[in-house]
């Protein structure tokens, strides 16, 4: 199993855009048929080193990350995410 996990900062922090970008995130849920599972939230403390919120998504191997990396609706919220997003940082491992 990896976990793909991916930290966004946005160029607007406000509470309707990170709101707005969570739900885009969330949306892939059930469309994506190699995922295992999904979820997306927001930060709660929101101090000077946090992300505006984070993204982990399960499948189970290295191939099935490959190809959400270039299924159409990954990159639909791909090309969403570059609209509103200051900086991202991801990790994927092994577990």
């Amino acid at each position: 199993m990896i976990k793909h996990i991916v930290f966004f900062k946005l160029k607007e922090p406000t509470a309707e855009n990170i709101e707005r970008t969570v739900e885009v995130l969330r949306d892939m849920e059930g469309k994506i048929p190699m995922l295992r599972s999904i979820e997306a939230g927001a930060d709660v403390i929101r101090s000077e080193r946090s992300y505006d919120l984070a993204l982990i998504v399960e499948v189970d191997s290295l191939e099935d990350l490959q190809a959400y990396a270039v299924h159409p609706v990954h990159q639909e919220v791909i090309r969403y995410i570059n609209t509103v997003k200051d900086h991202t940082l991801s990790v994927d491992f092994e577990v």
